[in-house]
């Protein structure tokens, strides 16, 4: 039987993204993450020794960043993300087989090389492989249900974790995440990969780099979709390890902290589902998402209230689809042979500016309440609509 030529493209798309949000739920799929900080200080590490650690691990992903996705340009990306998982698990096998703080440094390295190895190839790869099916306006829809899947991942872990250290103890959870880590390098070599090679496929990445660089020095809207990531990620990326604490100065009971975080991140998942149907919002649909939910935080964060909570869980819905609409602008942006090298630049701006936003916030905190700092850092995101307005305006004169 011949199928249609409506049906190819529908089945290629098909496969590409199960493999996509079944990679995407396992990379996330790690019952270590809830746990790991507990398993340093039961093998002896002291607050400043852990501190180390989790500096170590970015910046290994700070100094990998870019040189990965320039990489991923010039060589398979698929290759590169089954690799990464097994580095990851490397790590993890060590940490639980080991344990100690040498070990728990090289693990902490291989995790931030694993992760660096997927960053921008994976979006890349995505992009390019539903352009060739015809189907890229399909990416936003995609990506958002992609991140669903990580946070489903995460979800399941969390509640999983629990019991199986109960049963088992921390190998019993590193072999969990051991496993969960080949699962997605398995599940990555079913990636599709038609991608056909440019004529300086044989460059070295630091020439992928510079060649990329060029395009963003040269192009203005590039340059803008390519900060339009990091301005849109790395602040509500950040106030999320502070949530918690903002939770908890509510006054609710510590055991009703956990749940009330799963109310925040049910409207992130939704935010994530959103993404299609947002993607026809334009410039100025998406100034008005950033400067509603920074109007929802501010709110929220200063009413300490439980209907506050509710109203970060929106705003943060708000930032995840912003989020994803960014990487989607800046994804019809560039070109093929260098879609993974700027998308791994606007990573590492996130990255860099996510530690800026750390930095921020612990100076705030010194003396501010934690409600009142996360209220101060949306304003940055009400300056970023502000920006987007003057630039479709400034776009609209002739």
């Amino acid at each position: 039987m011949t199928l249609s030529p409506a049906r190819v493209p529908a089945t290629g798309v098909r496969r590409l993204t199960t493999t996509l949000y079944g990679y995407a739920f396992l990379d996330d799929f790690v019952l270590l993450y809830p746990v790991y900080a507990l398993l340093f200080a039961d093998a002896g590490m002291s607050l400043w020794q852990i501190s180390s650690l989790f500096a170590l691990w970015s910046i290994t992903s700070v100094v990998l960043e870019v040189p990965s996705g320039a990489w991923a340009d010039a060589v398979s990306r698929r290759r590169l993300l089954w690799i990464g998982p097994l580095l990851t698990a490397a790590g993890f096998a060590l940490w639980v087989a080991v344990p100690s703080y040498g070990a728990f440094a090289v693990g902490f390295v291989l995790w931030g090389a694993g992760g660096a190895l997927g960053s921008g190839a994976l979006e890349a790869l995505v992009y390019d492989e539903l352009d060739r099916l015809g189907a890229a306006d399909r990416y936003a829809r995609v990506m958002g249900r992609a991140r669903a899947a990580r946070l489903l991942g995460t979800v399941a872990a969390t509640g999983l974790a629990g019991p199986v250290l109960a049963e088992g103890g921390y190998a019993a959870v590193g072999a969990a995440s051991f496993v969960a880590c080949v699962l997605t390098a398995v599940t990555a070599t079913r990636f599709p990969e038609h991608r056909v090679r440019p004529e300086s496929a044989g460059d070295s990445w630091a020439t992928t780099l510079r060649t990329g660089l060029a395009e963003v020095r040269g192009d203005r809207s590039v340059r803008g979709a390519l900060l339009l990531v990091p301005a849109v990620a790395a602040v509500w990326g950040a106030l999320d390890e502070y949530t918690p604490l903002l939770v908890r100065d509510i006054g609710v009971a510590e055991a009703t902290v956990p749940y009330l975080i799963m109310l925040i991140w049910a409207g992130v998942t939704v935010g994530s589902l959103l993404a299609g149907p947002a993607e026809r919002l334009g410039t100025t649909g998406l100034a008005a998402l950033l400067a509603g939910a920074a109007l929802a935080l501010a709110v929220g964060a200063a009413a300490r209230s439980l209907a506050g909570v509710a109203l970060v869980s929106l705003a943060f819905a708000g930032f995840q689809l912003a989020e994803v609409l960014a990487d989607v602008r800046l994804q019809h942006r560039i070109g093929e042979s260098r879609r993974a090298t700027l998308t791994s630049v606007a990573s590492l701006g996130t990255e860099l500016a996510t530690v800026a936003t750390f930095g921020g916030y612990a100076l705030l905190g010194t003396d501010l309440a934690h409600s009142t700092v996360f209220a101060v850092l949306a304003v940055p995101y009400g300056m970023t609509a502000l920006a987007l307005v003057r630039a479709r305006a400034a776009m609209a004169r002739p």
